[in-house]
């Protein structure tokens, strides 16, 4: 073993809510697990995209955000000890003669790990850039393409841009604390829930917000610091004051080095089985949204599933010498000693 090879049990390449609960659940089978993540923090697309957005349909949690769903997860696995990566990218997995693995980041780490779960997402995701000359000097300092903290648009001038789900979910949760609001889409047509879009056009009605049909044109302001968007119109142009861009074009998923591992794919997305949800190359599992099953339903709770048959398979591979006695967290004094709750 080299001095900067680190060896595991399970290593979880993503870090968002299913990669979290996996943890969790191997851990429930004395499975320790390193967490790599191309993101700066746990959470995936939850903490990233929608931290405090609230989401209805998670058991048990009527209403709770991304955030507080991240932080739970990273909660309920702190007793299995994981060691988490963040910023990072796996460029290399190799699968040795023995049946183990070797996973290589672009920070020259090496683990080397006899389970690989990919709990990825849709893989590594990057906003779609509007094709607005000049934008890249705005981004980050008056141009975000999500909300981390609504805090931040207190008391601005906002612009938001687009027809879908983000676009009305921040219009409407934004327009409480905003200077001013202005949406603008393309077309009098939206994508969003019908609900979010009544209430948008009666908050307009109301003249709480601007709606504008257009694009934006260009943008202009000093040291990355917005003052005016230029909407094209089908009257011609019109010139907004601006403080804060959110322009909500979708999100580019890019499969990047995974593609490159000789899993069977379906539409960039990772084949497995219903069983063990287990891919193409025994050993490697995929669960959440990067996988693909007949029947498949991309929901955070089909992912816990996913995470709970996964483990009982992991379990088998890393101690194949091990009876795995299915036990109950309600009843079972050796898990709740493990738990800390005993």
């Amino acid at each position: 073993m080299s001095v900067n090879e680190t060896v595991t049990d399970v290593v979880i390449i993503g870090g968002g809510p299913v990669g979290l609960f996996a943890i969790f659940e191997l851990g429930l089978l004395d499975l320790k697990c390193h967490v790599i993540d191309i993101l700066d923090r746990p959470g995936g697309q939850c903490a990233e995209l929608y931290p405090e957005k609230p989401i209805y349909d998670i058991p048990g949690f009527p209403e709770i955000s991304g955030q507080e769903l991240t932080d739970n997860l990273i909660k309920q696995a702190e007793p299995f000890g994981p060691v988490y990566h963040f910023n990072r990218m796996v460029t290399g997995l190799e699968k040795l003669d023995d049946g183990s693995f070797v996973v290589t980041t672009d920070e020259g780490e090496v683990f080397r790990t006899k389970v690989v779960v990919i709990a990825a997402g849709g893989g590594s995701f990057q906003p779609k850039r509007p094709p607005v000359p000049g934008i890249e000097e705005y981004e980050g300092k008056s141009v975000f393409y999500s909300v981390r903290r609504m805090d931040d648009f207190r008391d601005q001038d906002l612009l938001i841009v687009g027809g879908g789900d983000s676009a009305l979910d921040w219009t409407l949760n934004l327009q409480p604390i905003a200077k001013s609001l202005t949406l603008v889409h393309r077309r009098d047509a939206f994508r969003a829930h019908p609900d979010s879009v009544n209430k948008m056009r009666a908050l307009a009605d109301e003249g709480k917000i601007n709606f504008v049909l257009g694009q934006i044109g260009s943008l202009q302001g000093e040291d990355g610091q917005l003052q005016s968007v230029h909407i094209k119109t089908g009257d011609g142009e019109q010139i907004i004051h601006a403080t804060r861009l959110l322009p909500f074009f979708g999100l580019t998923m890019k499969l990047g080095p995974v593609a490159d591992w000789g899993l069977n794919l379906h539409e960039n997305l990772i084949s497995v089985d219903t069983e063990k949800f287990e891919t193409s190359v025994p050993g490697i599992y995929a669960i959440g949204d990067i996988n693909s099953y007949p029947g498949k339903l991309k929901l955070i709770l089909s992912g816990f599933h996913e995470a709970a048959l996964m483990a009982q398979a992991a379990k088998r591979i890393v101690h194949p010498d091990e009876k795995v006695v299915f036990q109950y967290t309600t009843s079972s004094t050796k898990l709740q000693k493990k738990l800390g709750v005993a």
